[in-house]
């Protein structure tokens, strides 16, 4: 049987590539068949997800919430050190320097990350600011959301953080950030589905020792991780619930 494996369509795109080399490992080191499957968009991943044709997903958040709650994907590990915060992104000559300047009226764009624009659209309450007195416009890259912005055609942009970081130097100089959020206890998780019931807790194994032998740390390297950690079960109910009350 052949097991698929996904990752969030958030993760840097000069990244993708360590995921390849990540599932050739996988499979090396599990013995499991394992297809990797790279959706170019949350819908047409969710999509599969609906038509449970995905085991193994690298997931942000809001949708790993929705994996645990309504499909019964279980948390295996998350990367060490790394936590999901948004910025508020505007052009670097724009004539705003917090969020309290941002007027009613302005042109947002975002990208189709549900966890992101759920935090972009939180940091923007101090202006008073939501759904109803701005324009929202949804692009299917934060390289076009950071375009439109240097182009004049939006005001502010939501993005991940490690996103807008991952941007090239030339088109940051470009942008500047009005705020950062600073949750603190939202990050991706490696989950896996009901099929893998019964190697849930192997997969766990692998990924959270990977770190101790020079091939795996060789993937992780590819990755931009240091180590895969074991999320509690207590840990990631907390994370669920606090997806819920941001909500």
């Amino acid at each position: 049987m052949t097991f698929q494996l996904t990752v969030s369509p958030d993760f840097p795109p000069n990244r993708i590539a360590g995921w390849y080399i990540f599932n050739t490992w996988l499979q090396k080191t599990s013995g499991l068949a394992v297809h990797l499957e790279m959706y170019p968009d949350f819908e047409s991943q969710r999509q599969a997800i609906k038509e449970d044709r995905v085991d193994m997903i690298y997931a942000n958040p809001y949708d790993a919430a929705m994996l645990i709650r309504e499909k019964g994907f279980v948390a295996l590990a998350r990367p060490f050190d790394k936590l999901d915060e948004a910025v508020v992104v505007t052009r670097s000559d724009a004539p705003y320097t917090s969020v309290d300047d941002l007027q009613p009226g302005i042109r947002i764009v975002v990208t189709n990350d549900p966890a992101v624009n759920l935090l972009g659209m939180m940091m923007l309450e101090p202006a008073e600011l939501d759904a109803s007195n701005t324009t929202i416009q949804e692009v299917e890259s934060y390289a076009v959301a950071a375009r439109l912005l240097i182009e004049g055609k939006a005001d502010i942009a939501f993005f991940l953080k490690e996103a807008f970081e991952k941007l090239t130097n030339l088109t940051r100089e470009q942008l500047k950030v009005l705020v950062e959020s600073q949750i603190d206890d939202l990050y991706h998780l490696f989950l896996a589905g009901p099929r893998l019931a019964e190697r849930h807790e192997t997969l766990r194994g692998l990924l959270t020792t990977m770190h101790e032998t020079p091939q795996g740390k060789d993937v992780l390297d590819n990755l931009d991780f240091s180590r895969w950690e074991t999320v509690s079960e207590d840990d990631a109910e907390f994370m669920l619930n606090l997806i819920e009350a941001l909500k």
